[in-house]
């Protein structure tokens, strides 16, 4: 009989390692701006350092307040897996802490993002170790199960299955399907060329800056009043 709720699938489809280094160095806003400004984890989801973050998921479904599978999918974690853990947003009790975090990093993970509590900020702060939570707490965590590993899970309000590409930065974490991640990438270079190309114009003080115009507005609908809010309101 299958054990739901305290089971671990060994396997994960991994996409193309290319395919996910391809958005390296790519800002996450930008990511984003070609996935319709969805896919993003919500604002609780924070980095902790100043790590870039990417790689493949593989994910963790918590009990709330036990890091006992966490351990377990560290240790099975390959090169360039992201850990993603559902931990259903709970900061009681920290996940885990500096040790957990350096064992991970000796094994090649890519990074860990916890929809919970962490604990030893200070160190984990000075990491080049990418770790996002939604919370910190010096209170440990229990170990006694059950949970899930490399089943879809939610995260800061998105759904990440076993084997998305994860990417984070200091505005936050996205989670992008490997079905879409072609497409994305291709849109996501072009949207950065034209950042770059935004910025150049900016200090050239030649930004076109016609699409914001009170012509347009105008057409738009907006009311284009040539009076004191005071003087119409009768404050």
């Amino acid at each position: 009989m299958p054990n739901i709720g305290f089971r671990i699938f060994q396997r994960i489809h991994r996409p193309a390692p290319d395919l996910v280094q391809g958005f390296r160095g790519l800002p996450v806003a930008n990511i984003a701006d070609e996935m319709g400004r969805m896919f993003c984890m919500d604002t609780g989801i924070r980095p902790l350092n100043k790590a870039p973050l990417l790689g493949t998921a593989f994910t963790v479904r918590a009990r709330p307040g036990c890091n006992l599978m966490l351990h377990r999918a560290i240790d099975m974690a390959e090169p360039g897996d992201v850990i993603v853990v559902e931990d259903q947003g709970d900061q009681a009790n920290a996940l885990t802490g500096e040790n957990m975090m350096m064992w991970a990093a000796r094994r090649g993970v890519a990074g860990v993002v916890i929809d919970g509590a962490v604990r030893d900020l200070e160190s984990i702060g000075a990491m080049a170790f990418p770790v996002y939570s939604r919370g910190i707490n010096p209170r440990g965590p229990h170990k006694s199960g059950p949970g899930e590993i490399n089943v879809p899970i939610s995260c800061g309000g998105v759904v990440v299955h076993p084997g998305d590409i994860v990417a984070g930065d200091q505005d936050g974490v996205l989670v992008i399907a490997p079905r879409d991640a072609q497409a994305v990438l291709g849109k996501a270079r072009a949207k950065l060329q034209k950042e770059i190309a935004t910025r150049e114009a900016i200090n050239a003080g030649t930004w076109d800056r016609s699409g914001y115009s009170e012509e347009v507005l105008r057409t738009m609908g907006c009311e284009i009043i040539d009076a004191a809010y005071a003087d119409v309101e009768g404050r």
